[in-house]
């Protein structure tokens, strides 16, 4: 996802002279030859993520398209603060690219996880929020998002589908059922339709999940027998079960939420399969607590 983003950023370079590129430090090796085309649009600013923020905002005053890129923990949690006001208070817009997903480089330790970073974005208005599956989708969601004057985030990761799927028209439909509404989120979804192969259940498929498809949920959940929810995100677990909540107000349902655990900081080091594994996020957790809930 990472070389389909910075191809794809490349070319927005090269096509729209708003489009501008902070960086810091990470990944500026592989935008050398971007920065070279664009010495004035491409900016590293060093390991200062705070001020990373902080120039995209400044750039966006101006009317430019900033793309600010870095490891989730440094472009969400660490410059929270710039977030919050240089991008959403100034009510002005950016993209901001993450890599490193929730445990992507396991051996780089906590500093390096970011599991709660769709969760902190929740706490701020107006955001949309994608969380592709595949590399294809990375280049349609990038140049949506290059489009516009949101603030978006776009959440890349190792892991992925075997193959992209629709994106910009909500929630997809991949597989019916009447027990219960599965949404698979960006790069769980091959797992959860190995898990899923064998029950009565609908699977939907979001890679994005900000705005929140509440029509598509709604029309899933009332064409089921029994209004019960299956959240599969890659990163917090109940992330989203406050649009759910919302999508069904006036429906008696059940939610049950699969992510990273919340009760729980794992401090080995290992790869990315043994986090997935230690979460329940691996096939057979997610099939066996599915199993569980749909019985019950």
């Amino acid at each position: 996802m990472r070389e389909a983003f910075v191809a794809t950023a490349g070319h927005l370079l090269d096509e729209d002279p708003r489009v501008a590129v902070v960086l810091a430090a990470i990944s500026a090796d592989v935008f050398a030859d971007a920065a070279r085309r664009h010495p004035d649009r491409v900016i590293d600013v060093g390991i200062r993520e705070q001020l990373l923020v902080g120039v995209a905002g400044g750039m966006a005053l101006t009317g430019m398209r900033p793309i600010a890129h870095t490891y989730a923990p440094f472009l969400v949690e660490r410059p929270f603060e710039q977030v919050k006001l240089d991008l959403g208070h100034q009510g002005v817009g950016a993209v901001l690219v993450s890599v490193g997903a929730s445990y992507d480089w396991a051996a780089g330790g906590r500093t390096h996880h970011a599991p709660g970073d769709v969760a902190l974005l929740d706490t701020l208005p107006g955001w949309t929020v994608h969380v592709p599956g595949h590399p294809d989708e990375v280049v349609d969601l990038l140049r949506r998002a290059a489009r516009t004057d949101d603030r978006v985030y776009l959440r890349l990761t190792n892991d992925g589908n075997a193959r992209a799927h629709p994106v910009g028209a909500g929630f997809q439909v991949l597989r019916t059922g009447r027990r219960a509404v599965v949404v698979a989120v960006g790069p769980v979804l091959d797992r959860v339709l190995a898990a899923t192969a064998r029950l009565d259940v609908t699977v939907l498929y979001a890679s994005t999940v900000r705005p929140f498809d509440a029509v598509g949920l709604r029309a899933a959940v009332l064409a089921a027998d029994r209004a019960d929810v299956v959240l599969v995100e890659p990163y917090l677990a109940g992330t989203s079960t406050h649009a759910v909540a919302e999508a069904l107000a006036d429906v008696p349902h059940r939610v049950r939420a699969l992510g990273v655990r919340r009760d729980v900081e794992l401090r080995g080091y290992g790869e990315p399969a043994d986090h997935d594994a230690a979460h329940g996020l691996d096939v057979a957790g997610i099939a066996a607590r599915i199993h569980a809930f749909t019985r019950a």
